[in-house]
């Protein structure tokens, strides 16, 4: 199996990366949209990094602003006219609870974007779940609970839903089509000892990947890995079972469990990523990423609220170095280990470069 979740899938987009630093007068489209058409969600996760008071995440964010149909449209519109590569769905929200999510992946299926959302689940059936199978790339519904009462603790939802989230995802799999379905399994001090069972359950459904992640409970380093440390041999042990039992059957495990150190601290002052894969708002600000959304004071890129996309992105290259990561990003990033990569390109002393 080819590699999915891999930090070099950028490097295959040698002139955008090009384009990048400061001193560069070209601007080129963005690779990767990320679209949080609404801010509205029918569960209610304890650990939501949008809702969560001890995290930055979500501080500006308003619950029930949401992208107008004919702004999303226009958005696609715009996407497509400047050659972006693939757009996906996440929250703020839940994507499916945005009542425009079928009309905007029915016209991103005329184009040639490729498109996919994460989701809880709870809404993956009918017609959005055949037009996402039919024409979506990938699909990631977020777990963390093992059964129906843990799961309704989890996210404060009926008792049943468990239950119908996964019957859900086994329906989506008998649609067939070539959608990628994965699973976002969240550990935290409740669940861990879990892990394994959820694997298999997730294997035996059809799931294609599962990705295994640490739930962030600060934007302190040390107190997520204090947090995490009592049971993270044990995690760690039941991934690695889980790995060897299924080895020989196409079910991919992706151990994303670690300690979250070298993801807070940053030792560059731009972001190269913020060009790559930048993220519009519920509230039609533009953001340079999920770990700085909804934060006005330090994560605010510009607005199309009342202009184009493709106007905002191509004026002012100046708009994207005003975010310094050493000074306003010291915090979770998802983006950070690319991001050096990218450096670490970009800086290659070109009298040197044939000493490969």
């Amino acid at each position: 199996m080819n590699n999915l979740y891999t930090f070099m899938k950028v490097f295959h987009f040698k002139d955008k990366i090009d384009s990048l630093p400061e001193f560069v007068d070209s601007i080129l489209a963005p690779i990767h949209i990320r679209i949080k058409p609404t801010n509205v969600c029918n569960h209610n996760c304890w650990y939501c990094a949008y809702k969560a008071d001890n995290l930055h995440l979500g501080k500006d964010m308003q619950k029930n602003s949401f992208i107008p149909r004919e702004k999303m449209f226009e958005i696609i519109d715009d996407l497509v006219e400047i050659g972006v590569k693939a757009v996906s769905f996440s929250g703020g929200g839940e994507p499916f609870c945005y009542p425009y999510l079928l009309d905007a992946v029915k016209r991103l299926s005329k184009s040639f974007i490729k498109f996919a959302s994460l989701t809880n689940g709870s809404k993956l059936e009918g017609e959005i779940a055949e037009m996402f199978s039919q024409y979506g790339t990938w699909l990631r519904i977020s777990i963390d609970g093992w059964d129906d009462d843990s799961y309704s603790a989890y996210r404060g939802v009926s008792k049943n839903e468990f239950n119908k989230v996964i019957k859900n995802m086994e329906n989506f799999k008998k649609l067939g089509g070539d959608c990628y379905l994965g699973v976002s399994l969240i550990v935290d001090n409740k669940n861990y000892p879990y892990v394994y069972e959820l694997l298999v359950k997730f294997k035996d459904i059809g799931v294609d990947s599962v990705k295994v992640s640490a739930c962030i409970v600060s934007e302190d380093v040390l107190e997520n890995n204090r947090y995490h440390k009592p049971f993270f041999d044990k995690v760690k042990e039941q991934i690695y079972k889980a790995k060897k039992d299924f080895k020989e059957q196409k079910f991919e495990i992706f151990d994303a469990y670690h300690e979250l150190s070298e993801k807070f601290q940053k030792d560059y002052n731009w972001c190269p990523y913020l060009q790559t894969l930048p993220v519009i708002g519920a509230d039609l600000n533009i953001y340079p990423c999920q770990d700085k959304a909804y934060d006005l004071e330090t994560g605010l890129i510009g607005s199309i609220k009342d202009r184009r996309f493709k106007d905002f992105w191509f004026s002012d290259k100046d708009k994207f170095f005003k975010i310094n990561p050493m000074k306003h990003c010291n915090h979770h990033c998802v983006a950070n280990m690319k991001n050096k990569l990218i450096l670490d390109y970009l800086n290659t002393d070109e009298k040197h470069l044939d000493f490969v």
